[in-house]
């Protein structure tokens, strides 16, 4: 009898760390300025969603919930994305930018060393 309650015990802990973790991607996803996470986030709302309604004994909505909240919206959100350009955007990393610039440097100091030394000559 007592690892029936504590399992019950282990369940309603799950459930709320699930809510907590749903008020979190809630507010996280109005604050989030970069599109890309947003959508992310939702995705996770709604696979911790789905979770929760299996947990909840739900399993017909946990279904759809992940089918519909988190496949097929989140496909539609990440095409949306997508047309707008921007999903598509590279930007070059920061580190190789800085690489180049310092080989370019030192290749033209080096050759400003040797047309010295050839002018002295």
């Amino acid at each position: 009898m007592d690892t029936i309650m504590s399992m019950k015990g282990m369940a309603e802990l799950l459930e709320w760390l699930l809510l907590i973790f749903l008020v979190v991607c809630s507010i996280a996803v109005s604050v989030s300025r970069n599109l890309l996470n947003a959508v992310i986030i939702f995705m996770a709302y709604s696979l911790v969603m789905a979770v929760l309604w299996v947990l909840l004994q739900a399993p017909d909505l946990a279904v759809t919930e992940a089918a519909v909240g988190a496949g097929v919206t989140s496909v539609l959100f990440f095409l949306t994305l997508e047309r707008l350009g921007i999903l598509g955007k590279k930007r070059p990393p920061e580190e190789k930018a800085s690489t180049e610039d310092t080989s370019m440097k030192s290749t033209s100091t080096k050759s400003a060393s040797m047309e010295e030394a050839r002018s002295d000559e």
